[in-house]
């Protein structure tokens, strides 16, 4: 959707009350007045959608697991998971979409707080085995391939609706995108758990792990 700049006339009053929302839901004055003019007249927006993936996002990952953080910003999710390693350092998912995304819906960080040069190689290693596995048993059905980035203990994603499926509903697109992290997070401890018994259990246990979810987690996205 294009964007123009208009002139209106407002109340002093009710600009003051549209600042003091748009500041405790940490957006602008302008995108809070579109929002509320795209609804009263049943228009779709981009944040309207995001809103609406965010929160299924939300809905399908509220567990013990998983804690859903205040957006940073008006096009991301954070959300945090502990993993059991030592010190316990903090798994932090930050899900962004994009405004006219076409396809293209958006993208997942992974990343830990943490200056240990040890986690930061095993969690390189992790990823690459799950990158492995993704291009092993969800590239068939995803001829544009799959984009990874995997740099100093970060990893990033992206979600990409294949040629057959730009049909999908709001819903349908945050259920995948919250199996996909649900996934991701369990086959990321199944991985550390078996860790102590060397790299190789790691592997297996964590490759046993996906095979056994992958019929009922398998999406494409």
């Amino acid at each position: 959707m294009s964007k123009h700049v208009y002139s209106l006339v407002l109340m002093d009053e009710v600009v003051e009350a549209i600042d003091r929302l748009a500041y405790q839901q940490n957006t602008s004055r302008s995108n809070l007045i579109n929002q509320i003019l795209a609804e009263r007249v049943c228009c779709i927006t981009p944040q309207m959608r995001m809103n609406d993936i965010f929160s299924t996002v939300s809905d399908r990952i509220a567990d013990d697991c998983f804690q859903v953080q205040t957006q940073p910003s008006e096009a991301m999710l954070s959300i945090r998971s502990a993993l059991k390693y030592k010190y316990k350092p903090t798994i932090r998912y930050s899900l962004e979409l994009y405004r006219s995304p076409g396809r293209t819906l958006g993208a997942l960080k992974v990343s830990f707080r943490t200056q240990s040069a040890k986690l930061l190689s095993e969690l390189t290693g992790f990823y690459r085995l799950w990158a492995a596995l993704e291009q092993q048993f969800l590239l068939p059905g995803m001829p544009e391939g799959i984009h990874y980035q995997i740099e100093d203990g970060r990893f990033i994603r992206t979600f990409r609706l294949p040629p057959d499926q730009q049909e999908l509903s709001n819903q349908q697109i945050g259920e995948r995108i919250a199996a996909y992290i649900r996934m991701f997070d369990h086959i990321l401890k199944v991985y550390f758990a078996a860790l102590p018994q060397g790299e190789d259990a790691a592997v297996e246990a964590a490759t046993a792990a996906y095979q056994q979810l992958i019929p009922t987690h398998f999406v494409y996205i």
